[in-house]
């Protein structure tokens, strides 16, 4: 049996272990002294650190940046544990006090976060619109239900900085929450890990919210048995078999469609002040940190998500534009652009800003028994080879296109050189490999040039480059007529 934990073990061993160690740890806090439980929850904070120790040193986990920074945060977490022992147990936590203790653990709690943050990333690629109405989502949750379930139910020890870091600590869980979800849909691989991570946030946050309820009256002992079932459950994700794939992807990024949510956008704009204004008509002052928290979190959200689409809009105004002026198949310019771009070289020409246009017409010989033969994805590669001599061989300032079929021009700013014709036709006539076989074409040229003062417009231009260019084609069949004797 391979080594564990290692890429082809099995996850069942981490699963039960979840369990066996929730189960210990809670019947054990139950039924011990106050100085035990303190040792035991203890025990269970420094159960991440050893997990998390173990996958980096064995070369499980790869992605060094993101393990280690989240490895850190889980040590300065058990430290902070450490050193305020009474911090949970002595039913501090949900009291929104503000205390040292509160400062360090919300640290703590950002690094692994941060780290986290690293090894998404690269799931969040293709889907970062999703991730960010997750959050927005996230967030907004968070304000109502800090403003009606958690604040009032908060003791007279609560300051307003401990409010705003209980608040920021739970809308922050909150939008990992929804994340973790969203990414959990489509990273079917590491669905396992990352649902231990998802359920590590949910139960942090529940425990939040059972800390607050019980902070007045009752025991801290469900809260402390959940937040024991989040660090069991943060330590297996580290070490389940599918761990690695969390922060590598076995696939490439799926870009999801659809519409804008902009109701949404709209919902996490308008909650958090609709909120803050119904307890200002109450005259209710407990809920007066939702505004200024929420708001700090879900406009920077919501401004980038609106850059988000800004940027897709625009790409999606540049892809249009070159599919308006280029050839799909070969990405040359179409006749659109051709048309254009004579026009504007005549311009420049009346304007003595160059000496000569000259217009190319090419159209290829042999090109309609290649397709009869080999079908007409054998043609494309023919179409595509010949764009790309054509383009490669192209001097300077001049534009390529197709303006159809097998058709092909050529724009230059200044005279052809005599051996035009030789030189493409030897460029265009070299072996093109297609499906195994080796095929050619040739090709029929035909240029015509327009000098400073001929006043020739693009009409009479591009006429006289087509009718050498089938002068050519007519000259090409009677050499090859003898042949067919």
């Amino acid at each position: 049996m391979s080594r564990w934990p290692r890429a082809t073990a099995p996850a069942w061993p981490v699963h039960a272990g979840v369990v066996v160690a929730t189960a210990t740890a809670g019947t054990a806090y139950l039924y011990a002294g106050p100085h035990l439980r303190v040792l035991i929850f203890s025990l269970v904070t420094l159960v991440p650190v050893v997990t998390f120790g173990w996958a980096l040193i064995s070369g499980f986990l790869t992605d060094l940046r993101t393990w280690v920074t989240s490895a850190a945060g889980m040590v300065m977490l058990a430290g902070c544990m450490a050193f305020w022992s009474d911090w949970v147990t002595g039913h501090h936590f949900g009291r929104a006090e503000g205390r040292i203790a509160d400062f360090g653990i919300a640290t703590a709690h950002l690094i692994f976060l941060a780290g986290a943050a690293t090894g998404l990333r690269k799931r969040g690629v293709g889907d970062l619109a999703g991730l960010l109405d997750a959050a927005l989502f996230g967030v907004c949750v968070a304000g109502p239900a800090w403003a009606w379930l958690i604040a009032p139910r908060l003791t007279d020890s609560a300051t307003p900085l401990g409010e705003m870091l209980a608040l920021t600590d739970i809308a922050v869980l909150a939008a990992v929450l929804a994340c973790l979800a969203r990414i959990g849909r489509r990273a079917r691989a590491a669905r396992a890990p990352i649902a231990y991570l998802l359920l590590c946030c949910a139960a942090t946050l529940g425990a939040h919210v059972a800390s607050t309820l019980t902070a007045q009256h009752g025991s801290s002992t469900w809260t402390v048995i959940v937040l024991m079932l989040a660090y069991l459950t943060i330590a297996a994700s580290a070490v389940h078999p599918a761990a690695p794939l969390v922060t590598d992807p076995d696939g490439p990024a799926e870009v999801p469609s659809g519409r804008p949510p902009l109701l949404g956008l709209g919902i996490a704009l308008c909650a958090n002040p609709l909120i803050a204004m119904i307890q200002g008509v109450r005259g209710d002052d407990a809920a007066s940190v939702v505004l200024p928290v929420c708001s700090m979190l879900a406009v920077p959200l919501v401004l980038l998500r609106l850059r988000q689409m800004s940027l897709l809009r625009s790409r999606a105004e540049r892809t249009l534009a070159h599919h308006a002026l280029h050839d799909e198949l070969t990405g040359l310019a179409n006749r659109r652009h051709m048309v254009a771009e004579i026009d504007l070289a005549l311009a420049e020409l009346d304007r003595s800003a160059i000496d000569e246009v000259t217009v190319v017409l090419l159209d290829l010989d042999g090109f309609k028994p290649i397709n009869d033969r080999f079908g007409h994805q054998a043609g494309d590669i023919v179409l595509r080879a010949v764009a790309e001599r054509l383009t490669g061989s192209a001097c300077p300032g001049a534009v390529v296109g197709r303006i159809g079929g097998d058709e092909f021009v050529v724009l230059l700013r200044g005279p052809a050189k005599p051996d035009l014709s030789t030189r493409v036709s030897n460029l265009i006539g070299r072996p093109v490999e297609v499906g195994g076989a080796s095929v050619r074409v040739g090709v029929s040229a035909g240029a015509a040039t327009a000098i400073r003062g001929a006043n020739l417009d693009r009409d009479t231009l591009i006429g006289r480059a087509d009718a050498a260019m089938y002068a050519e084609k007519a000259a090409h069949r009677r050499e090859r007529a003898p042949a067919l004797r």
